[in-house]
């Protein structure tokens, strides 16, 4: 899910790509979530339309990511990552539900056109799922995530820069140093700046993270803080999964 702020008179709106069905299957559809509250009586509407891309499309998929990137007064949206199926011809009946890391590539699609490009980056070179993205203009950050080739969470850090040039984007890819291990984390936005709060999240299949981060994006890059974490309940504390998400600017629903 990737949210898209207001803009040209237009309500805040959502993207959603992929996921699992209730049949256990894995989508590769893309929606477009709007709610508005214009009119006389200010009631609420929440809309749903489905997306086509075309040219270069990502696949079905779950686990990913997407973003939103502004460069030369134009946006596109950045999507990576990600899980899938075996592919049909190496499926056999005891892997036929296995799932693989999707190929590291990074599909770059405008709203408007549905127009998707598929770029490879020799920096991205490991499968990469339940990572954190978080973007800034030209900027996407690629925060932790699991691979299952090695089946580790290391502490990855990417800067990801997209050029929106008249004809053909331009895509670089940056390697940092002071990224998180951590897969499956929560983050929720502080504020209209670029603030984040990332929370929970695992890092290891029988170790949650318990500990709370803040993320600042700004012209200089990326920085990571560290935040006292809430008094955890019991249930939580106890727990071996978590669940929840972002509910608004620096509050989170968990369960």
């Amino acid at each position: 899910v990737c949210r898209l702020d207001p803009y040209d008179g237009l309500p805040e709106s959502y993207l959603i790509h992929g996921g699992r069905t209730p049949n256990n299957e894995i989508s590769s559809s893309l929606y477009l979530l709007t709610m508005d509250s214009r009119g006389c009586n200010r009631k609420l509407m929440v809309r749903c339309k489905e997306k086509e891309l075309v040219a270069e499309v990502p696949g079905a998929r779950y686990g990913h990511t997407m973003s939103i990137v502004q460069s030369r007064g134009k946006t596109a949206c950045v999507l990576f990552g990600g899980r899938s199926y075996m592919p049909a011809g190496e499926r056999t009946t005891e892997s036929w539900n296995s799932v693989v890391d999707c190929p590291s590539q990074v599909f770059l699609f405008d709203l408007e056109f549905g127009c998707s490009s598929a770029h490879t980056l020799p920096e991205l070179h490991d499968g990469q799922s339940f990572h954190v993205a978080l973007s800034r203009e030209d900027c996407v950050y690629f925060i932790g995530g699991h691979s299952l080739t090695s089946d580790s969470r290391p502490p990855r850090l990417f800067r990801l820069r997209v050029e929106l040039l008249q004809g053909s984007p331009l895509l670089s890819c940056e390697t940092l140093d002071t990224g998180l291990s951590i897969s499956s984390a929560i983050v929720t936005r502080t504020g209209p700046s670029h603030k984040y709060i990332i929370l929970g999240g695992y890092q290891s299949d029988s170790q949650k993270r318990m500990e709370c981060s803040t993320v600042i994006l700004d012209e200089k890059g990326i920085q990571f803080e560290p935040l006292e974490p809430p008094n955890w309940i019991p249930d939580i504390i106890h727990s071996r999964t978590w669940f929840g998400g972002s509910t608004g600017e620096g509050s989170i629903l968990l369960g």
